[in-house]
């Protein structure tokens, strides 16, 4: 499953119609299943549907599972696969044993959409999971110039937006500015979790020690991902909304929006930012 589609489109420019191919950014539905062991054995369990941009499914699950409270390190997960009979859009996560997921928070409603994640999570004590992951201090200082140079170093990297202006992309940096890991899919909560989910695969969690970059607005649902990875700095390029900054405060973390060019929003957490 490739994730960019090629689309005939009538390219309009003035009075001229033109016939060209088009490329699109892929979109299909990816669910997750949930394997773990019970009295009786291993059950499965389906317990979300995300509408994706294929490729980095595994890591997607896996960083679903981790920002969700439901697994809390790679050593709970023994196994993840694509199912076999599924055109690619089914993953299976298996528990280790003994890891016993929370099934009260398995039987909500998981339904995520590539738009806006899970928008029904009205307020921040709707969500709130357990997170002692950022309680340790810290001495990050970031020079200003630094934070200008994340944006281009992020766009060189996302390849499939190249194509087709379609997608978000995150990154992770370290404090000096240099870039970690990048990932992209239609809808924005999916590429953090991806990106999560190889920081799982990399032992790289806390990243209590990184910057998180966001091609977009930065939402409650995105700090509180990253809030659950450990990160204490983020920096937006467009907005942040009223509970993502709430959020951010909240939990002692840094939140720049707005970052275009040589200028930038400091939000919270104005301690870590070198001017």
């Amino acid at each position: 499953m490739q994730a960019v589609t090629q689309a005939q489109v009538k390219k309009i420019t003035g009075s001229d119609i033109l016939e060209e191919q088009d490329m699109l950014a892929t979109e299909e539905p990816l669910e997750i299943r949930l394997s773990y062991y019970t009295q009786a054995g291993y059950t499965a369990k389906s317990i979300s549907v995300t509408m994706r941009t294929p490729g980095n499914d595994l890591e997607l699950a896996k960083g679903f599972l981790y920002t969700e409270g439901i697994i809390s390190s790679r050593e709970d997960v023994t196994e993840t696969r694509h199912a076999s009979d599924t055109n690619g859009n089914v993953v299976y996560v298996t528990l280790a044993q003994g890891v016993m997921p929370d099934i009260v928070r398995l039987e909500r409603n998981f339904y995520t959409t590539s738009s806006c994640g899970v928008c029904g999570k009205a307020s921040i004590e709707a969500v709130r999971t357990a997170c002692n992951i950022l309680d340790t201090k810290d001495h990050i200082e970031i020079p200003h110039s630094t934070i200008y140079t994340l944006p281009a170093t992020l766009r060189a990297q996302q390849s499939v937006f190249e194509h087709t202006g379609g997608l978000h992309g995150c990154a992770i940096f370290d404090t000096t500015g240099n870039l970690v890991m990048t990932r992209e899919d239609v809808g924005r909560h999916n590429a953090l979790d991806k990106l999560i989910g190889a920081a799982i695969d990399n032992g790289l969690l806390p990243l209590n020690d990184h910057i998180l970059l966001l091609s977009g607005r930065a939402s409650f649902e995105l700090v509180q991902k990253a809030a659950m990875a450990g990160i204490k700095v983020i920096a937006a390029v467009g907005a942040p909304s009223s509970l993502a900054v709430q959020l951010a405060d909240e939990w002692g973390m840094t939140l720049v929006g707005f970052l275009r060019g040589e200028r930038f929003n400091i939000y919270t957490g104005a301690q870590r930012i070198v001017i």
